[in-house]
């Protein structure tokens, strides 16, 4: 009869007990009863973790090492390419900025990972073995072949200091060498994109398929952009072309990347690396700008300033990346909700 006592419950003095419902309550958003008859039965699970503590350990890297590392790795390699391109199209001046900014940056680069490391040893190291299956052993080994190349590229261009002997010397292995660095430079500009999605970091490795793409297309502007500032506006005009193309395909890349972090997305846009990435694709209208209207009128104001500004934008977008992906390791809800969302969406799909 309706109302009775369930058979399997205890009648005690102060009421019912081991009493069970008349139906399952099913838990989750979309159990319980339906909307307007009093919500559901059990409210949806909100997230929490063991005492707020973070699932992954963050990355213990310094940012004005790695972020830096970042951006100088892809401007070495960036510069490099358009090097190789002046030497074989005759434009000298070209040649030169582009070979000399190379050679700063492969130099600058590789003292802020030893710094990071902390002492020259651990990097020599680091090149004991070569695992293809490692970015940072392949980056190691990518960044230790670059750096002699691109090195001997640059002392040409400052033969005249050199003994006549040494001068000569030099000369002779200079261009080939610089053409080389061609087959190792694009792999500079974009494995550190793959070396930080090689992660358990949240935000970093969401990307991984667009992360190098867009590392290396940063790379490309800020190495136009150098390339052109420092460029005679007469020999600059394929300098300022790669920093426009770089610049306009990071655009292009960016909301690409956040369309498939989704929620994840959310370290990228708040926050300091909300403030640095916003700052970027400001700089990059700007550089932009600038760039094309020195391409209709050369002028070496516009280059100086746009190439800045691109150089600018590389530089902001690689520590706004840096900083983001710092903050979702040390949040435990960009680890655990991807996850759920990532079972419940093959729990549907084999239904």
């Amino acid at each position: 009869m309706s109302g009775a006592p369930d058979p399997g419950s205890e009648v005690r003095r102060d009421g019912l007990h081991r009493t069970a419902p008349g139906r399952e309550a099913r838990i989750g958003a979309r159990g319980g009863r339906r909307a307007g008859r009093g919500g559901e039965v059990v409210p949806p699970a909100e997230f929490r973790s063991y005492y707020g503590r973070a699932v992954i350990k963050p990355p213990v890297w310094k940012a004005h090492n790695i972020a830096s590392y970042l951006f100088l790795g892809g401007v070495a390699g960036g510069a490099a390419v358009l090097a190789a391109g002046a030497d074989l199209t005759g434009r000298p001046d070209l040649r030169r900025a582009a070979r000399l900014v190379s050679a700063g940056a492969t130099g600058l680069s590789l003292t802020v990972l030893v710094a990071d490391l902390g002492r020259p040893g651990r990097f020599v190291h680091m090149l004991r073995v070569v695992k293809p299956t490692s970015p940072m052993s392949i980056g190691a080994w990518l960044l230790s072949g670059l750096s002699p190349l691109v090195a001997v590229a640059a002392l040409d261009e400052a033969s005249g200091l050199l003994p006549r002997r040494w001068a000569g010397l030099v000369g002779r292995v200079a261009r080939p060498g610089g053409l080389a660095a061609t087959a190792i430079a694009p792999a500079v500009t974009t494995y550190t994109g793959a070396l930080i999605a090689d992660t358990a970091v949240p935000v970093w490795h969401g990307a991984y398929r667009e992360l190098p793409y867009l590392f290396g297309a940063s790379a490309l502007a800020a190495a136009g952009g150098l390339v052109a500032a420092v460029t005679p506006p007469g020999q600059a005009a394929p300098a300022r072309i790669a920093g426009v193309a770089g610049s306009v395909a990071a655009q292009v890349l960016d909301p690409a990347v956040h369309r498939r972090l989704g929620a994840a997305a959310e370290p990228l846009t708040r926050g300091r690396p909300g403030r640095l990435l916003s700052a970027s694709r400001w700089c990059s209208r700007v550089g932009i700008a600038l760039l094309a209207a020195s391409s209709l009128r050369p002028s070496r104001v516009l280059d100086v300033a746009g190439g800045l500004a691109l150089t600018a934008e590389s530089a902001l977008t690689k520590f706004g990346w840096f900083y983001a992906g710092i903050d979702s390791a040390a949040d435990p809800k960009y680890t655990v909700v991807p996850q759920r969302d990532r079972l419940t969406d093959t729990a549907d799909a084999t239904r």
